[in-house]
């Protein structure tokens, strides 16, 4: 089994539950388990600035599943949650599935890029990954609690537990 985060997040048609369906689906993954879920949080958009806040939360899975597999369950729930998939980087959606880490492998094909790449700059993926894991090590990047510090908590809002 390999230790595996997910990202989460939504802004549009009833985010928390969009959230919440796709917890539901991640628990119900072949060869999965799910751990650990973060609070919710609030957090404003990156990219267009036109579009609903976003609500955030990341989950810790222990999965058998290869993470070219994941990623295609992962996507099946996106599409099965209303996930349009277009040309605007960043817009709004239904729902966006990243998969962060891979336990600690690095990861770099056509597909794939584990960790993901913008991860380590996001505070509402580094701060719902504290709740979860705030030892962890962010392969290529160093601490989380480091990471941390050096992203803040501008705009972001922790709301509930998921």
């Amino acid at each position: 089994m390999t230790c595996v985060y997910i990202g989460l997040g939504s802004n549009l048609d009833s985010p928390r539950s969009q959230i919440s369906r796709a917890i539901t689906a991640l628990e119900k993954l072949p060869e999965t388990k799910l751990m650990r879920c973060s609070s919710l949080y609030r957090s404003k958009p990156v990219g267009p600035e036109n579009q609903p806040d976003y609500i955030n939360a990341v989950v810790m899975l222990d999965t058998a599943l290869s993470a070219l597999t994941l990623l295609n369950h992962m996507r099946a729930i996106e599409d099965q949650q209303g996930r349009i998939r277009d040309s605007e980087r960043w817009g709004p959606r239904t729902l966006d599935l990243d998969l962060l880490l891979y336990g600690n492998e690095k990861i770099h094909d056509k597909h794939l890029i584990v960790p993901h790449q913008e991860m380590h700059k996001r505070n509402f993926i580094l701060y719902p990954l504290h709740e979860l894991s705030p030892e962890i090590d962010i392969p290529g990047h160093g601490p989380l609690a480091i990471l941390i510090q050096n992203t803040g908590q501008e705009d972001l809002e922790k709301i509930e537990p998921a």
